[in-house]
């Protein structure tokens, strides 16, 4: 359930971040209410299900061992190495979301078979995939909707994914 709370955390700042633009003042705050909502039930069902079971200590550091380590050392060089390329390369501004999207989904498809959770995989793809579009979009005159393609979407994904898996654990919590 940490994992989950993570997620819909970064998922409700990619969202919070990332909705003005061509969305419109409306439409902005109505995703960020939504977001910050979908975020704090995360967190309720963290509370309950930190309440109902607490993990073996050895399920815990198997998670966070050297390939979890490799993994993250990876994605904070590939990070912030990447964003200093595309200004020096004078990338607009608005690629450096779909720059963190792209990463951060990596990141999760490279942790799946790490920590044997496929589950993570797919989120995993779908931030590539809205990054790296992102990153596309960047380049042609519809940028101003990059924040939207790899931030906001980006953030749907890790909330809509956090309250599904969050709702199924704690579904097995009351079963």
């Amino acid at each position: 359930m940490t994992g989950l709370l993570v997620g819909a955390v970064f998922g409700a700042v990619f969202v919070v971040v990332n909705a003005p633009g061509p969305l419109g003042p409306v439409t902005a705050n109505l995703l960020r209410g939504a977001a910050c909502l979908a975020a704090a039930a995360v967190l309720v069902m963290w509370f309950r299900a930190a309440r109902a079971e607490r993990p073996a200590p050895d399920a815990r550091r198997g998670m966070f061992g050297p390939g979890y380590l490799a993994v993250v050392v990876a994605e904070a060089v590939l990070l912030f190495g990447g964003l200093r390329v595309l200004a020096a390369l004078g990338r607009p501004e608005e690629g450096n979301v779909a720059w963190v999207a792209f990463v951060v989904g990596v990141h999760f498809v490279a942790l799946a078979p790490i920590w044997k959770d496929w589950s993570i995989a797919v989120p995993g793809v779908a931030l590539t995939l809205l990054g790296a579009g992102g990153l596309v979009l960047a380049a042609t005159p519809a940028v101003a909707w990059v924040p939207v393609v790899s931030g906001v979407l980006s953030g749907v994904v890790l909330l809509a994914g956090s309250l599904t898996l969050g709702l199924r654990g704690a579904a097995r919590v009351v079963a």
